[in-house]
């Protein structure tokens, strides 16, 4: 069904039974976020927040907090939605069977972005300030409160107008450090994305950039802001057909672009060149994001409609509300890249290892069809396709196989999928290395912000071994290692001392390698040095989280019997990374525990939380 607001869309779901109304007074600063955690690690309905400290406006958090509610607000729509995007892939369908399309093309066209009555739309607009909006604070170190579900819209200086416009999900934080409160804000993205493309025409021409930032509206329009859509498909137009109801916009007196159905809209300039201080903020990676110069934008206008609602998230550690985003977007798109990459099948970002740092991917190997004697070749011209592909280009490690092996392997069953490639990984031949070039922004294990390596490990051909399921307790492992734990068959998690310094770590090496080096440990094909190896080997998820978020390749993958032939880098032995927390890292994200108890006692009887 077509949401004309967010207050319908919530009102839809409390009717039901997938909202509860919490109304006790919250605090925004770590007790609205705490509950909001503890709801969706229960698997619980949506949370409208009637009464915020400090705020006379209402919030509402968890709207896409399960991949089957996502489902539900977009019941009337999601099919359509999934046939155009299919058809934007592939546009021949259309030719071939146009009665089958009609109602599809219908819907695009009826998607088409709308503008009204600036003297009818404003009349339903009031204004505020920023420090009137609820100050929503996440975790305990974060600089200061942040919008974490916004929409923000800019425009091509040099081509102006929402059909050229973009529209995307990049965080702004609200007040703290140098900030002047209700003047400055912070937002904070990379000058690849289309806000930066923006900016960068503006800085060229030496002209402000005009930023508008939405908060709530139709829920299909902060899903619109993060899909990955394709080239040509503008958000609004997407959001449009996936709310089944026309993106409706006006400007205000001072040209800035306002979403007419949105509940919040701040309007500002950034201005050539300015920067300050944003940040540290809790995030997806499961680690605090630091302190760094971003953007500074320099408020105009805070504009809310009657009755409005703040939207927010809490992100974390996965998998988090963000997750179901990301499932949802899967089953819009799942078939689109696939089909800019040939011979890619099935490509999975990982979320447990924090999205950006893991990738799976299945590819056709069709240089070496026969089934014995078949080597990587052709996969590794996919990796090569895959890591220079949009936000796939940030991922750190690429583990790629091929289809003709196991046509019905599975990219989202870490464990299946991570046994198949331990199976049959060729470790003197499959490893390549990219040293030396750009990560995710957010991901601390690098050298330097924005800078770490990358390795793909290639795998075709049939099964080389049996994986063991037990350490052999004939093999005296070094006296520095405090425990061990296998993590699945062909893992072994090995606890080490707390990582000091390179020197100290290629001792360590070398005493691994003098244990190892002449044992048959063919069925142990990964070693994982860690802080705490019972935590790292209690589930799969911890296993991903630890080793891929905590490591660089170039610096932190090391084997036994390891060699360089003609710059090329392989081990006769176990491959090792070296996962333990680093001093330049981030630190991890760890909630307060009086908030947490404060939190806990909602859930008793007589809590607005009790039976969630």
């Amino acid at each position: 069904m077509g949401y004309k607001s967010l207050r319908n869309c919530v009102n839809d779901l409390e009717k039901h039974g997938h909202l509860i109304r919490i109304r006790e007074e919250v605090d925004p600063y770590l007790q609205a976020a705490a509950i909001h955690l503890k709801v969706y690690e229960k698997q619980g309905p949506a949370l409208y927040f009637e009464n915020i400290k400090g705020s006379k406006f209402p919030a509402v958090s968890n709207l896409f907090g399960t991949i089957e509610r996502s489902k539900f607000m977009f019941r009337d729509s999601l099919d359509k939605i999934k046939t155009l995007v299919d058809l934007k892939n592939d546009p021949i369908k259309a030719v071939k069977n146009p009665l089958k399309y009609a109602s599809v093309s219908l819907t695009a066209l009826s998607a088409l972005p709308m503008k009204v009555g600036k003297s009818g739309a404003a009349i339903n607009f009031a204004k505020c300030k920023i420090s009137d909006i609820p100050q929503i604070v996440n975790w305990p170190m974060d600089g200061g409160p942040f919008v974490t579900m916004p929409q923000v819209y800019t425009e091509d200086i040099d081509k102006k107008g929402i059909m050229n416009a973009n529209l995307g999900m990049y965080r702004i934080q609200l007040a703290g450090n140098d900030y002047i409160m209700n003047q400055e804000i912070g937002l904070h993205y990379q000058l690849h994305r289309g806000i930066g493309v923006h900016q960068t025409k503006a800085n060229a021409k030496n002209q402000p950039l005009k930023v508008s930032i939405f908060v709530g509206g139709p829920p299909s329009h902060p899903l619109a802001a993060v899909m990955p859509l394709p080239e040509g498909l503008s958000e609004m137009t997407f959001a449009g057909a996936l709310g089944n109801r026309r993106f409706r916009y006006f400007y205000d007196d001072e040209g800035f672009c306002l979403s007419a159905d949105a509940d919040f809209v701040i309007t500002g300039t950034v201005e050539p060149m300015a920067n300050k201080p944003e940040g540290p903020f809790g995030d997806h990676l499961g680690y605090y994001s630091l302190k760094h110069p971003f953007p500074l934008l320099k408020v105009h206008n805070v504009y809310h409609k009657k009755d409005p609602i703040w939207s927010f998230t809490v992100v974390g550690r996965p998998p988090q509300e963000d997750t179901s985003f990301g499932e949802l977007i899967h089953e819009i798109t799942g078939a689109a890249i696939p089909k800019e990459i040939p011979g890619l099948h099935a490509v999975n970002a990982v979320d447990a290892a924090g999205v950006h740092p893991l990738l799976f991917a299945i590819g056709s190997e069709r240089y070496t069809p026969y089934l014995k004697g078949r080597k990587p070749q052709e996969i590794i011209t996919i990796a090569n396709h895959i890591f220079g592909k949009n936000q796939l280009s940030l991922a750190k490690y690429l583990f790629i196989c091929a289809k003709e092996d196991n046509p019905d392997l599975n990219i989202y069953d870490i464990y299946g999928f991570m046994q198949h490639i331990l199976q049959r990984v060729d470790l003197t031949r499959d490893l390549h290395f990219y040293t030396k070039t750009t990560i995710d922004t957010l991901d601390y294990s690098g050298s330097d912000l924005n800078a770490g390596s990358k390795v793909a490990i290639t795998v075709a051909g049939d099964k080389k071994r049996e994986l063991l399921d037990a350490f052999p307790k004939n093999i005296l492992l070094p006296e520095s290692v405090k425990n061990h734990r296998m993590v699945m068959p062909g893992v072994l998690a090995l606890e080490l001392p707390k990582y000091q310094e390179e020197l100290q770590t290629d001792q360590e090496i070398k005493t691994l390698n003098e244990a190892l080096k002449a044992e048959d440990l063919q069925g142990l094909p990964l070693i994982i040095l860690c802080d705490d190896a019972a935590f790292t080997a209690a589930s799969m998820n911890n296993f991903v989280w630890v080793t891929f978020t905590r490591s660089n390749p170039s610096h932190d993958v090391f084997g036994i019997n390891s060699f360089i032939e003609h710059k090329h880098w392989g081990c006769n032995g176990p491959l090792i990374i070296d996962a333990r927390v680093k001093p330049h890292h981030a630190p991890p994200l760890i909630m307060d525990a009086k908030i947490e108890e404060k939190v806990n006692a909602m859930f008793e009887k007589g809590g607005s939380l009790f039976g969630v």
